[in-house]
C-alpha cells in the first residue's frame, strides 16, 4: 500500500478514535448525532481540515507560537476542533473551550498512536 495513504488513513483513524474519546470525556461540551458512522466521517472532515487548513494557520500564527513556545497550538488544535464542528454539523461542539479541550485529547490520542506504532517499527 503507498506509504502517504497508508499514513492518512492512520491519522483518519487516529482523529476518529479522538473525537470517540473526547465526547466521552467530555460528555456535556461534545456530542454527536447518530452512531459510530458519524464519528468515523468526522474523523475524516478532521484529518481533511488538518491537512489542508492547519498548515496555514500555524504559518500565519508563527510569532505567537515561537513566544509562547509552542503552547500556542493548544488552540490551533481547538480552532481546528471548531471549524470540523461548524463544516460536519451532526457534531455538536458547545464552545471554543470545549474544543480546545478536545484538541487536547486528539493530541494526547495522536501522540500516544504514534509512539506505539514507532515502538512497532523497531
Amino acid at each position: 500500500m503507498n506509504k502517504n495513504l497508508l499514513s492518512f488513513l492512520t491519522r483518519w483513524f487516529v482523529c476518529a478514535l479522538g473525537l470517540w474519546m473526547a465526547s466521552r470525556f467530555l460528555s456535556h461540551d461534545i456530542a454527536y448525532n447518530g452512531g459510530l458512522s458519524d464519528v468515523i466521517f468526522a474523523g475524516l472532515v478532521l484529518a481533511v481540515v488538518n491537512f489542508l487548513i492547519k498548515p496555514i494557520l500555524i504559518l500565519f500564527s508563527l510569532p505567537a507560537i515561537v513566544f509562547t513556545l509552542g503552547l500556542f497550538m493548544v488552540l490551533i488544535n481547538g480552532l481546528i476542533v471548531f471549524i470540523v464542528s461548524k463544516l460536519y454539523t451532526p457534531l455538536h461542539v458547545k464552545n471554543f473551550w470545549a474544543a480546545v479541550f478536545a484538541g487536547m485529547v486528539i493530541g494526547l490520542v495522536n501522540y500516544l498512536v504514534s509512539t506505539i506504532m514507532e515502538s512497532a517499527k523497531e
